[in-house]
């Protein structure tokens, strides 16, 4: 799995964890509190109208009731409006607390009923219930009027359950309501009860008579209280809010979670990241071999593994450049060490000067001349400062000039050198002929000094899918497949000895490779033992209207450095 989708899985898994501990305990916490707040609900309105009840019930009005409704208002939090058909609104909690009134709320409202229920025993018939009926509205009328009197009075007002479920009130201490308020019979009223509700009158003082007969006049339409409306809440009351405990207590869990995965996510980065540092630290001062681990497929894997090949890289450039140092100086000490002995016999008159000592001293001479120039060329080359003369020019006669430049060399050798081709038509080129016939030239030079006496070396020459192939085939000894790696290394050669006779500088194939790479060319090479090699140097073919040259920066170059080849061989 990559690092970035570690890393997103990881966050979305917090992420979901997070957000399901939180709707979990949101969910929770509201359905348990709205089932409490419901509970609340109920019970508050239980008390609400149980009081209210009580009150109508026990004062037969609705008068007074305001300070029972501030102090519900006051215990249950709610705001309390009560009102009746006919007296329209009677109460409102916020006017009695003092505050502007808000808003009522949605809920739809309650009706509380204090009039009591008609009881009549079990074993009573219809025709005797509808006979005692009468009385006994007339005997509630009479006791409900007169219990109001003394609530508008001030008065204490007692209730007690009487026959047929009927309220008896008293007023005072134990003072009587009166013949009036007093149980009605079984019967229909007699003169008797009337004559009795006429003496409880004339006893009442003249406080309670005005009272009565303001009452009486005020319901001779109704008896009893009216139903009382109550309406509760406002838009604006605040509610129960969420407990903070629960909340704060998965809060910490989410962010405990979410520490303990930056915490994994940040080991994971960091130890990989500091094993980079210390590497990298230790190849500034110059320990080259320092790897890093560099297991797994994700993105820091995958850097841990570049790096370990930048270091690679730079330790086999090390170890090149050691060796190229050793290489050039092994190069030049044998035949300087010989030019100085043969210089030195001269001097001492070990020696005479003849013309054969002459030319093998200036033969290494110009062997020593053409390593130093090659090195250069090879160094301009891989600099990218190399001089190129670039023009259009025919690939068959750029053949058919390296054939001719090394024929005299192949019958001194006993070695056949013919080209092959597409035809007379043109091959055409564009690039620097020179050079183009100095890289040729290094790979038939090989060619001709590994081919053994009676041996063929062929030029081939092939246009073809926009590409023009010049092969350079042998019927040499052939370069073991082990070996092929390193032909175009600098001083590489197969033979351990790396002697002359089958070897030159050991740099013609580099600078070969590097010359045709900058013309955008490649140089393939298959070869088999015993058989012979085959060495083809793969050039773009030029796209219709190219032509024109490119000057370089530098001057001419050594057409003949360099001839040195695979066999023996740098070749």
């Amino acid at each position: 799995m990559s690092f970035r989708l570690r890393v997103f899985s990881l966050v979305l898994l917090v992420a979901v964890a997070a957000s399901g501990a939180t709707a979990w305990l949101t969910l929770r916490q509201l359905t348990g509190q709205v089932r409490e707040s419901a509970a609340a609900d109920r019970q508050s309105i239980a008390a609400i109208t149980e009081e209210l009840r009580a009150y109508g019930a026990g004062h037969g009005t609705w008068e007074g009731v305001a300070a029972t409704v501030r102090t519900l208002a006051e215990e249950t939090g709610q705001r309390i409006r009560i009102s009746t058909d006919r007296q329209g609104q009677i109460a409102d909690s916020d006017t009695l607390l003092g505050r502007d009134p808000r808003p009522g709320s949605t809920a739809p409202a309650l009706l509380v009923d204090p009039r009591p229920e008609l009881e009549f025993p079990a074993a009573w018939e219809a025709g005797s219930m509808r006979k005692v009926t009468p009385s006994v509205i007339t005997s509630y009328g009479g006791n409900v009027t007169y219990a109001a009197c003394l609530t508008r009075l001030g008065q204490q007002v007692t209730v007690q359950r009487g026959t047929f479920g009927m309220p008896l009130y008293r007023g005072g201490e134990n003072t009587p309501a009166g013949t009036p308020c007093t149980e009605p019979g079984p019967h229909a009223p007699s003169r008797a009860d009337i004559d009795a509700a006429e003496a409880c009158s004339a006893e009442a003082s003249a406080e309670a008579l005005a009272c009565l007969r303001r009452v009486f006049t005020e319901r001779t339409a109704a008896v009893g209280p009216q139903p009382l409306t109550v309406r509760l809440g406002a838009v604006d009351d605040a509610g129960q809010t969420l407990a903070a405990g629960p909340t704060a207590l998965v809060a910490a869990g989410v962010a405990a979670a979410v520490l303990a995965s930056a915490l994994v996510l940040g080991r994971a980065v960091l130890r990989p990241v500091r094993a980079l540092t210390a590497a990298s630290r230790g190849l500034g001062e110059g320990d080259l071999g320092r790897r890093v681990p560099a297991a797994g497929k994700d993105e820091i894997a995958e850097l841990g593994r570049s790096f370990n090949r930048m270091a690679g890289s730079l330790q086999d450039s090390e170890e090149r450049q050691r060796r190229l140092v050793g290489d050039i100086a092994h190069e030049l000490r044998t035949p300087l060490a010989n030019l100085r002995g043969y210089l030195e016999a001269l001097r001492d008159g070990v020696l005479e000067a003849d013309a054969e000592l002459l030319d093998s001293l200036h033969e290494e001479v110009l062997l020593q001349q053409r390593i130093v120039d090659d090195l250069q060329d090879l160094a301009l080359a891989e600099a990218g400062a190399l001089t190129y003369h670039r023009r259009p020019l025919d690939a068959r006669e750029l053949v058919e000039a390296c054939r001719t430049a090394h024929s005299a060399r192949a019958a001194a050798a006993g070695v056949g050198l013919e080209v092959t081709g597409p035809g007379p038509a043109a091959v055409r080129l564009h690039g620097d002929p020179d050079r183009l016939r100095q890289a040729l030239g290094n790979l038939v030079g090989n060619a001709v000094r590994h081919t053994a006496p009676g041996g063929r070396v062929r030029l081939e020459l092939d246009e073809r899918d926009e590409r023009v192939r010049i092969a350079v085939r042998d019927t040499g000894s052939g370069i073991p497949a082990a070996d092929l790696p390193y032909l175009f290394d600098r001083f590489w050669r197969a033979d351990a000895a790396r002697g002359r006779a089958t070897g030159g500088s050991g740099l013609g194939l580099s600078i070969a490779r590097q010359i045709v790479a900058d013309h955008h060319g490649a140089v393939e090479v298959t070869s088999e033992v015993g058989v012979g090699s085959v060495f083809t140097v793969v050039l773009p073919a030029p796209r219709d209207g190219a032509g024109g040259g490119e000057r370089d920066q530098h001057g001419e170059v050594d057409q003949h450095g360099g001839s040195d080849g695979p066999d023996g061989r740098n070749r």
